[in-house]
């Protein structure tokens, strides 16, 4: 094989990979995105507002903290979702999960024991941590925002 023939190659690996990284970090961000608006979903429509408060406040937290908590999820899920302010949603969201880690310490370490354990959101605050590292990925409001202009496809950050 000829040096350009090996250097062709090794472009088209170069784009394959950079597209398979950019896929990799966009399924991240719906995944964290969709979590985040199921969760703020369920204390709004099953457990509703007032419901939330109350519980925020048996387990010692400000009852009124289940309003922003609340607000938090459900627009930081579709901000996520859409990718939009992908790492600013990703490192807000930091304080809503590290609060449902603290939430539920007491109760051990797999989530599902009796009203969960702490590996889950514990590994939501790494998720997050790593989307907020990583960018938007491909398929994000972010990257047009970024560009500049309207008529750009949606492509990796």
């Amino acid at each position: 094989m000829s040096n350009q023939s090996n250097q062709s190659v090794a472009s088209v690996a170069s784009v394959a990979s950079a597209a398979s990284v950019a896929n990799g970090i966009f399924v991240l961000r719906v995944a964290l995105g969709t979590l985040l608006l199921a969760h703020g979903l369920l204390k709004l429509v099953v457990f509703t507002l007032p419901g939330t408060a109350g519980f925020f406040a048996s387990i010692g937290l400000p009852g009124f903290l289940a309003y922003p908590v609340v607000f938090g999820e459900v627009l930081g899920g579709i901000a996520l979702i859409a990718g939009f302010q992908t790492r600013l949603v990703s490192l807000l969201s930091l304080p809503i999960l590290l609060g449902a880690a603290w939430a539920h310490a007491g109760n051990g370490w797999v989530f599902s024991a009796p009203n969960g354990g702490w590996e889950f959101p514990v590994y939501l605050v790494v998720l997050a941590a790593a989307q907020a590292l990583l960018g938007s990925g491909a398929y994000a409001i972010d990257n047009v925002r970024q560009s500049g202009r309207s008529n750009v496809k949606f492509a990796a950050a």
